[in-house]
């Protein structure tokens, strides 16, 4: 069986260099906020080119404490309207909830997946004052365009580049391409630990500031409390694991682009549209994404020819249960986005043989 991602054969790559840094965590018993936290944080926040990485326990609180640290500096207010796309994995839009702001969902461009322009300006109103845009299955939106309209309006532009881990634009890298950006470390990532994790990175030194007391109970100090904070610390083991894996980040995704190149070069079957992909370093592909029309059949044929598969996502948000307060709204290109899209296997460790298969598989379908 040709594994959809096979975590195992990733991670053993490091498996000395991860048995050094746990003995070392050992030895130093410093287990949270230690040097390993505060090493990968500068460490992201160069690979990055921001001032600023602050690691915390998940990609969801990342996104969470930013618009949090935003009320705080009075640049967000409760039950201020921030856009978010309505394509996206749910941890997008309950990051607003749990700020306590509102979602508007707005539809994506339905050749990149990502959020639309055009889509945002039709949208547009005088309450919404941010907008989170997802750099989705790791290609990078167009943030030249959503810079101009953000900054015409004066509202805030934060990036969920949860999947996009050293995606590469002109302007410089995900992360450092809006006011603020949150990651997520989860282990399927491009950058993933051997646990859950995320980080923020920002230029902004009181969003900086801020966040640091979220993460941390409201405290610089230990016992003293200035904010209502939250407990959402990046665990110093996790960030160990992911300073050694951060040296191989740049190679892994280069090779994710070669099966990509692959895939689109070689897949040759006209059940089966392929993805978007300009052929720049804007994309590291954490998902290689295709549509199909009869998606349960394609599975079934897959899994029968041994080759894993996963949907990313097949319940639109505003479908599901926990927002069906959103169920009544009019999202046909999200809906069909969702009902059609399946990911294909793609990890930097496949094999020639691996890819071969997936690709002679499919154009016997």
């Amino acid at each position: 069986m040709i594994q959809f991602l096979d975590l195992h054969k990733i991670n053993k790559r490091f498996q000395n260099e991860f048995e050094n840094a746990f003995s070392m965590a050992l030895e130093n018993s410093n287990f949270v906020l230690g040097d390993n936290v505060k090493n990968f944080e500068n460490e992201f926040a160069n690979y990055c080119g921001s001032n600023y990485c602050i690691g915390t326990a998940n990609g969801l609180d990342a996104l969470t404490l930013i618009l949090k640290g935003y009320i705080q500096l009075g640049k967000l207010n409760i039950g201020d309207k921030v856009m978010v796309p309505s394509n996206t994995f749910i941890a997008s839009i309950l990051s607003i909830i749990h700020a306590g702001l509102k979602p508007v969902l707005v539809e994506p461009d339905p050749k990149t997946y990502n959020l639309s322009i055009d889509a945002v300006k039709s949208s547009y109103s005088k309450e919404v004052k941010a907008i989170v845009i997802v750099h989705l299955y790791g290609q990078l939106a167009d943030m030249s365009a959503f810079l101009e309209f953000t900054n015409r309006y004066n509202i805030l532009l934060i990036e969920d580049a949860a999947q996009a881990h050293g995606a590469k634009s002109k302007q410089g890298l995900a992360g450092n391409l809006s006011h603020a950006a949150a990651f997520s470390f989860y282990p399927s990532k491009n950058l993933g630990a051997l646990g859950d994790g995320g980080s923020v990175t920002t230029n902004d030194e009181a969003l900086n500031e801020k966040i640091r007391l979220l993460r941390n109970y409201g405290s610089k100090t230990k016992y003293k409390n200035e904010i209502i904070g939250a407990n959402s610390r990046l665990d110093d083991m996790q960030a160990a694991f992911l300073s050694i894996k951060l040296k191989e980040l740049d190679k892994d995704n280069e090779r994710r682009r070669v099966i990509a190149r692959r895939y689109l070069n070689e897949i040759n079957n006209l059940k089966v549209k392929l993805p978007f992909y300009d052929g720049s370093s804007n994309h590291v592909f954490y998902a290689f994404v295709v549509e199909l029309e009869d998606r349960e059949n394609f599975i079934n044929y897959l899994d029968s020819n041994d080759v894993q598969s996963l949907i990313h996502y097949p319940i639109p948000p505003h479908k599901q249960t926990a927002l069906h307060h959103f169920s009544h709204l009019n999202l046909p290109i999200a809906e069909k986005i969702h009902k059609r899209v399946i990911s294909l296997p793609m990890s930097p460790v496949m094999t020639t043989d691996e890819i071969n298969w997936v690709i002679k598989t499919i154009n016997n379908y």
